[in-house]
C-alpha cells in the first residue's frame, strides 16, 4: 500500500495553524492515512468553539447563557402573541424537553418568561414572553447581531458569500430534513412509522 500524501495546508504567508501541526504529526507516525479531513473537520470544530465563546460574551451581558438566549430569540421570533409550546420550544433550539424545562424554569424565576396551560389542549403548557422578556431580547439579538457582524467582518464579502454557499450545501447533507412545526407528519414518510 503507498503511503497517502502529506496534507495540504492553505495558501498563506502565515505559520503553520495549530490544526496544520497536528496534521504534520500524523502524517509523520502514520503516513499510511490520509490525515486531510482533519484540515476542514479540525479547522471548523476549533473555530465553532472560538466562535461559541465569542457569542455568550454578549449573552452574559444580558445575565443569559446560550440556551436561555435560544429559549428567548425562538420565542420572539414567534411572532404575537409571542408562545410556544415547551416542545416546540425544544424543536426551535434543538434541546431535549428536559433541559428545555430547566431553562424555562430559570427564565420564568428571572419573570422573563411565563407558563400556562394551552387553551387549546388544557393537558398542554404555553411559554410566552413577559413585557421584560421581551425588551431584554430585544436588546440582546441587537448586540448578538453586531457582535456576529464583527466576527464575520474578519472575511471579505466574497469569502463569507462562498462560506455561506459551501456550509449551507453540506449542512443539507448532513442534516435530516426538518418538518415545519405544526406540519402533520407523514408516518409513510418517516423510518420506524
Amino acid at each position: 500500500m503507498e503511503p497517502k500524501s502529506a496534507p495540504r495546508t492553505p495558501h498563506t504567508s502565515s505559520p503553520p495553524d495549530h490544526i496544520a501541526r497536528i496534521q504534520s504529526e500524523w502524517a509523520g507516525e502514520r503516513p499510511d492515512l490520509d490525515v486531510s479531513p482533519q484540515g476542514v473537520i479540525g479547522r471548523l470544530h476549533r473555530l465553532a468553539g472560538l466562535l461559541t465563546e465569542e457569542l455568550c460574551v454578549v449573552y452574559r451581558r444580558f445575565g443569559l447563557g446560550e440556551g436561555e438566549f435560544d429559549v428567548l430569540a425562538a420565542l420572539r421570533r414567534a411572532g404575537e402573541p409571542y408562545e410556544r409550546a415547551p416542545g416546540e420550544l425544544a424543536v426551535h433550539t434543538m434541546v431535549t424537553t428536559g433541559a428545555m424545562t430547566k431553562r424555562i424554569d430559570r427564565l420564568e424565576r428571572d419573570g422573563l418568561v411565563t407558563r400556562r396551560r394551552s387553551a387549546g389542549d388544557g393537558r398542554g403548557r404555553v411559554v410566552a414572553l413577559t413585557h421584560a422578556g421581551r425588551d431584554l431580547i430585544d436588546q440582546a439579538f441587537t448586540e448578538h447581531m453586531r457582535n456576529e457582524r464583527r466576527l464575520l467582518n474578519t472575511l471579505s464579502r466574497e469569502e463569507a458569500a462562498q462560506l455561506e454557499i459551501l456550509l449551507t450545501a453540506w449542512l443539507g447533507r448532513m442534516e435530516p430534513p426538518q418538518e415545519a412545526p405544526g406540519k402533520p407528519r407523514n408516518p409513510a414518510a418517516q423510518p420506524n412509522g
